[in-house]
């Protein structure tokens, strides 16, 4: 399909870092790529202008939760996701596979023994067919098949699409991480052959890798989904409570056997030190919650430090009475447009007062530094100085 292709510019000679473009029909993406998550089409507080003015390159839909509201009838008659929402460049959107994840939990602890409770119904049930779920929002009952949700993904149109997968819970079994990894299987072949047929002909389809934190799972995953014609390729089930240790060894496993010449996108992991971690192990965009969600928390990014406790720490809460009087920008040496204008002492007395206008400043200074970053990251890659980076910033 058309108006999508992928090209790597350079390579780290010590390690699999890479740069490289994304090219689609909204516009080209730089990589390693930060992509923040505007759940309900929206990255909370923060609107289109500033997002671009940030540097923003894309950012994460979530397929459910506009299934569910506004519903897809509604982004239909917009023509698009991009028409409805007013942002002309990439999109990515998922699934819906994690958020069918997430409504399972409950039923997962019960599983595992972690709570007691019996009489609460079942939220969501995995068939061969697809997933039947309740929605969160009133209850009412509902249905995603692979084919469903790749003409879903169709009809809000964006740029690269995910296919449909069962994100594998944490501790899983080997045994169950087996069962769903097998399901995700087939249903990346019906996610594939939807996408033929709906798919929008500049749409990326990318692939997802499954199986737990077990080597010999991710390894023939990695195996099966790249003998499969996906433009890209993903890495599923990584942000599901397994520890840093044990998200550094999937990549270990799964990236070797992956293609150069595709981009691959790891789903759900964006903590600073966990960027290094991913970008050095060849990934070429990741997406996280965490620089918007600490933002709304009061918690403002910043340069590695150490605590009291000799911890490393990439931020600090501004709602200590420590910076009430701080005359301090947010953080020294950024340069965003908060940093310019706002000092610590400001952002401290807007949390306290519960004004609006603490979230949108503290979002913005925290995906500015994220993209700060990266652009950095990809810099020190093509100048062949990303190790030096990484001892900058990983103590």
């Amino acid at each position: 399909m058309g108006k999508f292709s992928f090209e790597v510019l350079k390579e780290d000679k010590n390690s699999r870092a890479r740069t490289g473009i994304i090219k689609t029909l909204h516009g080209q993406i730089e990589t390693p790529a930060f992509v923040p998550v505007g759940t309900q089409a929206t990255v909370k507080s923060i609107d289109n202008r500033e997002l671009k003015e940030i540097g923003v390159q894309l950012f994460f839909v979530n397929t459910y939760h506009l299934y569910l509201r506004p519903g897809l009838e509604m982004i239909k008659n917009f023509g698009s996701l991009h028409e409805f929402i007013g942002w002309k460049g990439p999109l990515i959107t998922d699934s819906g596979g994690f958020q069918v994840f997430s409504l399972g939990r409950r039923n997962t602890k019960r599983r595992l023994g972690i709570i007691h409770e019996e009489t609460e119904p079942a939220l969501v049930k995995i068939t061969e067919d697809g997933v039947s779920f309740r929605s969160h929002l009133d209850g009412s009952k509902h249905f995603f098949s692979p084919e469903f949700s790749i003409e879903a993904q169709s009809i809000l149109g964006a740029d690269l699409i995910i296919a449909f997968d069962e994100c594998t819970y944490y501790p899983a079994t080997k045994e169950y991480a087996k069962s769903a990894m097998e399901r995700t299987h087939r249903w990346a072949l019906r996610s594939l052959e939807a996408y033929k047929k709906v798919g929008r002909d500049y749409q990326a389809l990318y692939g997802v890798i499954q199986g737990g934190v077990y080597r010999e799972l991710r390894e023939q995953s990695a195996k099966y989904i790249v003998s499969l014609d996906f433009p890209g390729i993903a890495i599923g089930g990584v942000s599901v409570g397994e520890s840093k240790k044990e998200m550094q060894e999937v990549l270990d496993w799964t990236v070797p056997y992956l293609p150069d010449k595709k981009p691959r996108h790891l789903l759900g992991v964006g903590e600073i030190d966990d960027i290094f971690a991913l970008v050095e192990r060849g990934i070429d965009s990741f997406d996280c919650v965490m620089p918007t969600r600490l933002g709304r928390m009061g918690h403002l990014l910043c340069r590695p430090y150490k605590d009291t406790k000799n911890e490393v720490k990439y931020s600090y809460d501004v709602t200590k009475p420590a910076f009430k009087a701080s005359k301090e920008p947010l953080e020294k040496d950024c340069g965003c447009a908060v940093c310019r204008n706002y000092s610590r002492g400001y952002l401290n007395h807007l949390f306290k007062s519960n004004e609006l206008l603490a979230y949108k400043l503290a979002t913005y200074h925290n995906l500015s530094f994220m993209e700060k970053l990266v652009r950095k990251i990809r810099e020190s890659i093509n100048q062949g100085s990303f190790h030096k980076l990484k001892s900058e910033w990983v103590l």
